[in-house]
């Protein structure tokens, strides 16, 4: 089977892999990983990475040339399959189904339309044949038979589970994947660690960061002992301090206590709190919401991010109603994805 993809985010890159290893004769082209090994990327999923209102902007010009080549791309494809980036990747399933009216689009990991601009599923379900959630909520978003949950690919992906017993002395610092986020926090996180020097701290990086990279967005690193691997750190580690994303749905997941720290462009806030009425942050938060109007974590955002505030975050967050609450959050999502999302596309 040939397959169109389009992933642009790391995290959905991982999510393919764990979709693959239950697929067979597959070649891949279109934008992912240049790692994954059953295809060769028109472009790496690195050249795609944009952070906010502003970034998106700047870029939009080449953006829109990358979905014009996916579109030529396309001709070659039995399938398409799409993952997240709705900014990207709906317009770009608008033209696909344009072009190619029989060619089945697959949507894996849908667009936060509960969030924001609801309005979407219409597209949505103009543009794609298959609608693949990994919510269980979001499903109720669109009409019956045309979208389904199919699990979520965290389940699929953490073998690690946290201990109380086995997880002392050590505290996690997650400062984000991009550099805007890593560059507001750092300096903040590094004050932190200097308030509990009988710990031991472990900063996590992406494994794909070069040691470029590690220098110009971390600043000095000394104090922390560097962690490729998210969930071992996360494992280790007897509280942890999470930028907003995935890894703060990895550490709920996992069982790790944590409290989100996130410093957004002024710009971004705004639009996000103030038009888009964005309560929350944390996924892991949103998720309990919608189950049953609970919430798993604090959110400290903006100003509110402070080597007091995330002190006090350290000593007075409750673990037992925590691993509580991470436990109705599992038990919600209940099982993983990857290979319910492989059978359908090889069907």
């Amino acid at each position: 089977m040939k397959l169109l993809v389009s992933a642009l985010e790391p995290s959905s890159n991982l999510h393919l892999k764990e979709v693959l290893k239950y697929m067979h004769d597959v070649e891949l082209f279109g934008i992912f990983d240049q790692n994954i090994k059953e295809g060769r990327p028109l472009y790496d999923v690195s050249q795609m990475a944009i952070m906010g209102i502003v970034d998106a902007i700047k870029k939009l010009r080449w953006f829109l040339k990358a979905a014009d080549e996916m579109v030529e791309l396309a001709a070659k494809a039995d399938k398409v399959l799409l993952m997240d980036s709705s900014g990207f990747n709906l317009p770009l399933a608008k033209k696909l189904k344009k072009t190619y009216p029989d060619k089945e689009i697959i949507y894996y990991i849908l667009p936060q339309v509960w969030a924001s601009r609801p309005k979407r599923t219409k597209d949505l379900e103009a543009y794609c044949d298959r609608l693949l959630g990994i919510l269980p909520f979001e499903i109720d978003w669109y009409a019956r038979g045309k979208a389904a949950y199919v699990g979520h690919p965290l389940l699929d992906e953490i073998n690690a589970a946290w201990q109380e017993d086995q997880a002392r002395g050590c505290i996690a610092f997650l400062p984000g994947s991009r550099k805007s986020e890593i560059t507001k926090l750092m300096p903040i996180f590094l004050e932190v660690r200097q308030k509990l020097p009988h710990l031991k701290a472990l900063l996590v990086i992406p494994p794909h960061f070069s040691q470029e990279q590690i220098n110009s967005f971390y600043g000095d690193c000394r104090e922390f002992e560097i962690v490729r691997n998210t969930h071992e750190a996360l494992q280790k580690a007897e509280f942890a301090f999470i930028c907003s994303g995935t890894a703060t749905l990895e550490a709920a997941l996992i069982g790790t206590p944590f409290t989100l720290a996130f410093i957004a462009k002024k710009i971004d806030f705004f639009i996000g709190t103030k038009l888009l009425g964005i309560k929350q942050v944390g996924l892991a938060n949103i998720i309990l919401a919608h189950y049953n109007h609970t919430a798993l974590h604090n959110e400290l955002l903006q100003g509110n991010v402070t080597v007091d505030n995330l002190l006090k975050e350290y000593y007075n967050t409750d673990r037992n109603i925590f691993a509580q609450k991470a436990q109705e959050l599992r038990a919600y999502l209940s099982h993983g994805s990857s290979q319910n999302v492989a059978n359908i596309i090889m069907e």
